[in-house]
């Protein structure tokens, strides 16, 4: 503050309402800052991955369903192991060997029967084979010649790699997330056969130019059902420095991925948007509420999102008690639905239902009173004050899920769907081509929702390969 020395009565106070606003500023800036270092998992979108960065807190982070158990099996917890098979593969006899103490030879003592057995599983090590396929010439009492038709499957060329060690170099491109070279590598240690590494990476492609038509029906059969989570996810594609994203659309039959920017011209292309009339479970991106989407029956805003939100707001606002009071409203509303689900419900209709949803309201209220809006046009409103005036303006899209129970409270199918993906790019750093990302693509759709319907990946990429893609027969309601 400058010397006060000769100022004015008036010039005084002036200099001290401006060491006051400078002193409020900084202090608001302050505030911020630290919210933006304690943010984590629990309380933003960030992937618990980040947790363990440097300057990344986690002490707010809400213990999750583990917190304070022991590692491993829960008491109560289903038990698994080793099932026994009625009819092995193989029986081997085992006898006792050498004389008894009496002196007698083994080939005299009686049989009794089994004692006891027991099973070993395993797998016999692979050992790739070569086929040969002679096709023969032969000439009819006519005298024309005619020679035998190559079989399906085998390529044009002398020597090539069959449908099943393609299919096994693409599952691991595509489902296990193995760079090319470990690709190759595994494929020599497990059957001796040691594919180029041109031909591995050739393979995705290979496979996604199998499935345009399949995948163009998964889609189709997406935009066909009543509720469909929605969720995007950014990827690094090409050089470096550039980044894309990955559009991804979830029921609990089908799954779909696209390539292409954040903007609308993605959602347009990704031809599931357009022809919806569904339910749309997002997580408050602002496209899903762009006019030319108008043809949604409703939207479900993600809960899990929503409850992250609250979090956050908990700890910028320690004093205030309305972010524990929605959440735990939030919270018992979720229950009720899992509840209602298993009993066969259709809504969330009970009476401590329609309590908690009361609660929720006055909580909202609450907040809205305490943390008044700041005027002026165009002014970025503060984090709490945004998600109170969310829950307060579009409460029925928040809370849609009490009334179908086929409306997921949270958006976690699609958000597990984009999971892989993010394995892949953990592993490889930066996936290059823009292109080969979209045959990745197109093949994980396809392994997504044939695991949907219980394909295995193996057996549906050899399909594919093959020329004759497993397709999901017809629309099945999420």
């Amino acid at each position: 503050m400058p010397p006060t020395d000769g100022l004015s009565h008036e010039e005084l106070v002036a200099a001290l309402v401006a060491k006051d606003e400078v002193i409020a500023a900084l202090e608001a800036r302050i505030t911020e800052l630290e919210r933006r270092l304690g943010r984590n998992s629990g309380n933003s979108s960030m992937p618990p991955s980040t947790d363990g960065r440097p300057g990344v807190d986690r002490s707010g982070r809400r213990a999750g369903k583990g917190a304070g158990r022991k590692r491993g099996k829960q008491p109560g917890a289903p038990g698994s192991g080793l099932s026994w098979v009625a009819v092995p593969h193989e029986r081997v006899a085992h006898r006792p060997a050498g004389c008894c103490d009496c002196g007698a030879a083994p080939s005299v003592a009686t049989d009794l029967g089994v004692s006891r057995s027991h099973q070993v599983h395993d797998v016999p090590l692979l050992t790739a084979t070569v086929t040969q396929h002679d096709l023969h010439r032969v000439r009819c009492v006519c005298g024309r010649t005619r020679v035998g038709s190559r079989p399906a499957g085998v390529a044009a060329s002398a020597a090539s790699y069959g449908p099943h060690l393609a299919a096994l170099v693409a599952y691991l491109l595509s489902f296990q997330h193995l760079p090319v070279e470990r690709a190759a590598q595994l494929v020599e240690d497990l059957t001796g056969a040691r594919p180029s590494t041109g031909y591995v990476h050739g393979m995705l492609a290979r496979a996604g130019g199998q499935l345009e038509e399949v995948d163009a029906l998964i889609r189709a059969q997406i935009a066909a059902s009543p509720v469909v989570g929605f969720d995007e996810t950014t990827l690094r594609v090409g050089p470096a420095g550039t980044a894309a994203h990955v559009l991804s659309a979830n029921t609990n039959k089908h799954s779909a991925f696209w390539l292409g920017g954040r903007g609308l011209t993605t959602f347009h292309e990704f031809a599931v948007l357009d022809a919806f009339t569904g339910v749309a479970v997002h997580d408050r991106y602002s496209l899903y509420d762009h006019a030319s989407f108008g043809t949604f029956a409703g939207h479900q805003l993600c809960v899990a999102h929503l409850l992250r939100d609250l979090t956050d707001a908990a700890e910028s606002w320690p004093t205030h008690h309305w972010p524990a009071q929605a959440d735990r409203a939030l919270r018992a509303l979720v229950s009720a639905w899992h509840h209602a689900v298993d009993e066969g419900r259709p809504p969330v209709t009970s009476r401590a239902a329609r309590r908690h949803r009361d609660r929720f309201r006055q909580a909202v209220l609450v907040g809205l009173s305490q943390i008044p809006a700041r005027p002026g046009v165009n002014i970025r409103q503060l984090p709490a004050r945004s998600l109170l005036e969310c829950l307060r303006d579009r409460e029925a899209d928040v809370l849609r899920f009490t009334t179908d129970t086929q409306i997921p409270p949270t958006n976690n199918l699609s958000e597990r769907g984009l999971r892989p993906l993010k394995t892949q790019q953990k592993i490889s750093g930066r996936l290059t081509s823009a292109e080969h990302t979209r045959h990745r693509l197109r093949v994980r759709s396809y392994l997504a929702t044939a695991a949907k319907h219980n394909v295995g990946a193996l057996d549906a990429l050899q399909q594919a390969l093959a020329g004759n893609p497993w397709q999901p027969s017809s629309y099945a309601p999420a």
